[in-house]
C-alpha cells in the first residue's frame, strides 16, 4: 500500500516514519507539513492511505479530506484531540488515531487498510467476472482473522455485526462468527449493494438470506432478529416494496 504523511508538527512526521518504515507492506510516497503543498500532490499522485493530522494552519485535515477522493485515497486521521472522532466519520475515516500515537495502534490502522484492499480486489475481481456465467459460490470475499485470510462465499453470509473497532461475520453452516479488525464503513463499501443492505447502526444483513419481516420493522435471519431503524428505513422499504407481490 503506498501511503503519504501530513503533519504540520516535524515531531510528529518523524515518528510516522519511522512507524511506516517498520511495517513492510508500506511505501512512503511523501512526508508533508504544508498541508496545501500535500493537496495539490495528492490531486496529481494518489495514493492508498493518507495519515492526516488535523489542526493545521491555512488548510486543516477534515478541509484537507473533503478535498480529496476519499473512495480512492483512505484517510487515517492522526491527532491530539479526540473531540474529532465523531467528524472523522463525514469523511470516511478508516481511523482516528490519538497522539501520541503506540505503535501497536499504528499497526491495528493498518490492519483495517489491508483487510478494505483485500475486500476491494475481490469485489473488484467478481465485478469484472460478473458477465460470464457463474454461481454465486464463486463470488467471494477473503476475511484477516487469527493471522490467517479466510476466503468466505458472499452467498453465504448471514449478516454483519459491528463492535467497536471489529466486525462478525455470520456465515451459514458456520457456528462460530468469523471476527476481523475492520470498520462497518468499509464492509458497507466492500459487499455488494445488490446483495447486502446495512439497516441499523450495527448491522449489514444479506437480503437473500432473510426469512420474514414483521410489523415491527424486525427483520429475520436465521436464529437473530434485527430491527430496521429510523435512519435505514426509507431505503429498506423501497428494496422490499419494489419486491413484494400485490
Amino acid at each position: 500500500m503506498t501511503c503519504m504523511i501530513v503533519d504540520d508538527e516535524p515531531l510528529a512526521v518523524k515518528l510516522l516514519e519511522t512507524f511506516v518504515g517498520r511495517t513492510s507492506d508500506l511505501e512512503l510516497k511523501g512526508s508533508f507539513t504544508d498541508s496545501i503543498e500535500a493537496l495539490d500532490v495528492l490531486a496529481r499522485e494518489p495514493v492508498d492511505l493518507l495519515f492526516l493530522d488535523i489542526q493545521m494552519p491555512d488548510l486543516n485535515g477534515m478541509e484537507l479530506a473533503h478535498a480529496i477522493d476519499t473512495a480512492r485515497t483512505r484517510v487515517i486521521f492522526t491527532t491530539a484531540f479526540k473531540d474529532y472522532a465523531f467528524e472523522s466519520y463525514e469523511v470516511n475515516a478508516l481511523d482516528f488515531l490519538l497522539k501520541p500515537i503506540r505503535y501497536i495502534k499504528f499497526q491495528a490502522a493498518v490492519e483495517k487498510a489491508r483487510n478494505y484492499f483485500a475486500m476491494k480486489e475481490s469485489a473488484n475481481t467478481a465485478a469484472t467476472q460478473s458477465s460470464q456465467p457463474s454461481s454465486k459460490e464463486d463470488d467471494f470475499i477473503f476475511l484477516r482473522a487469527d493471522g490467517e485470510l479466510h476466503q468466505i462465499a458472499l452467498a453465504r453470509i448471514l449478516y454483519v455485526e459491528g463492535m467497536k473497532d471489529y466486525l462478525k461475520f455470520f456465515i451459514e453452516g458456520v457456528r462460530k462468527p468469523i471476527i476481523t479488525h475492520m470498520t462497518m464503513t468499509a464492509a458497507e463499501e466492500m459487499l455488494p449493494e445488490a446483495g447486502f443492505m446495512r439497516i441499523n447502526r450495527s448491522y449489514i444483513v444479506s437480503l437473500s438470506h432473510i426469512r420474514s419481516i414483521d410489523r415491527n420493522d424486525c427483520v429475520y435471519i436465521g436464529e437473530q432478529i434485527i430491527r430496521v431503524t429510523e435512519s435505514y428505513k426509507e431505503q429498506f422499504n423501497q428494496y422490499i416494496t419494489k419486491r413484494t407481490s400485490r
